[in-house]
């Protein structure tokens, strides 16, 4: 009886980004595309020798432009005696061009957290992966750095919902997926053609086509509350690029227009965690008299639930100037917060509001 072929298993996007940084920061001289797709993580699994690699070359060229978008200086050397031959091109990362500025220093204790973080990522899930194509790569006559090539992640930082979404992004087809939208009890079912996955401010978007809205969506990855599904619809993305523009891009420039034109001036106590916490990440915290004196911090922000989440956290420690509607969303989460603790006692207390039913500014969340 013969058997089927056994599908290569597939490798998450994050990990064949990874990899493929990995690759061309361990190698001086750069790697042809050929040498990247039959020996980096991730590509090598679909790499045919001989056959037609097409697919996988244009996922090579989407990954450039990913990494590029995440600031990794990617650079295209032409080999001297082949000029004009694409084929032959090298792709490198200038490991100094990568390196830290050298007016950048550490505290004792960020070089702690540091350490600990080095021992979370080494000898991880990619480190088996990764020495089988050093070997390989030196077996091309490729030099490359042992030590850069022996550390993996092993912690997942994405939503559950990003992987499927992702694979979608790749097989063009329609998914659908719960979503709860702030200020909602219940979340609604939406069937959307994704178009882009992008990162912004530390949080993953989907954008895509809701067909539910017939128009074109932003969705925080954090809020799809349950399994993403594959419909066996596809579409082609074409009809909804508008001249030439990147969805990525697009999208990205949309969640930052967002981001620069709402703006909230909070107060925070020095001295406090909210203090270091809330300074550190907005870094323009202005005294307003002695020490021990409030701090004010002006803080732009893309979805005011979510901003009314983390300042609510802080409790006494933060306190609203503006605006108005952020002030009351602090207050809702404080009084509920209190409510609860209350009835748990079996004391009466304010009846707690929930939060507020405004929607992300721009977004469909």
């Amino acid at each position: 009886m013969s058997r089927s072929p056994v599908s290569p298993a597939r490798v998450p996007v994050e990990e064949r980004l990874f990899s493929l940084v990995l690759a061309l920061l361990a190698t001086e001289n750069g790697l042809t595309k050929s040498e990247i797709l039959s020996t980096v993580q991730g590509y090598r699994q679909r790499y045919e020798p001989h056959g037609d690699n097409s697919s996988l070359e244009r996922q090579f060229e989407r990954d450039k432009d990913d990494i590029r978008e995440l600031g990794v200086p990617l650079e295209t050397v032409e080999s001297p005696e082949a000029s004009g031959n694409n084929q032959l091109l090298r792709y490198r990362i200038p490991k100094g061009a990568y390196d830290l500025p050298a007016d950048v220093s550490f505290s004792p204790e960020e070089l702690t957290l540091l350490g600990l973080a080095a021992a979370v990522w080494r000898e991880g899930s990619l480190s088996g992966e990764s020495r089988r194509a050093l070997m390989k790569l030196r077996s091309l006559g490729v030099e490359a750095d042992d030590p850069v090539v022996g550390y993996a992640p092993r912690l997942r930082v994405r939503e559950a919902a990003f992987e499927p979404l992702s694979l979608a992004l790749e097989r063009h087809v329609i998914v659908q997926f719960p979503y709860l939208k702030p200020g909602e009890s219940t979340s609604r079912q939406r069937t959307v053609a994704p178009l882009a996955l992008v990162q912004h401010q530390g949080r993953w978007h989907l954008q895509g086509i809701d067909h539910g809205a017939q128009g074109s969506r932003t969705f925080l990855l954090s809020r799809i509350v349950g399994p993403v599904k594959l419909t066996s619809r596809s579409f082609d993305p074409e009809q909804y690029r508008v001249e030439g523009e990147a969805f990525a891009e697009r999208a990205l420039l949309e969640l930052e227009r967002i981001w620069e034109s709402n703006v909230a001036e909070i107060e925070v106590t020095a001295g406090t965690d909210a203090a270091t916490r809330l300074g550190k990440r907005y870094g323009d915290a202005v005294p307003m008299g002695a020490d021990g004196e409030p701090l004010r911090l002006t803080v732009n922000f893309s979805d005011i639930n979510i901003l009314a989440d983390q300042l609510a956290s802080f409790g006494p420690e933060v306190l609203v100037i503006a605006p108005q509607e952020l002030r009351e969303q602090v207050l809702q989460r404080l009084e509920a917060t209190l409510a609860a603790h209350s009835s748990a006692r079996g004391h009466s207390g304010t009846p707690g509001q929930g939060d507020a039913g405004a929607a992300e500014e721009g977004t469909d969340g």
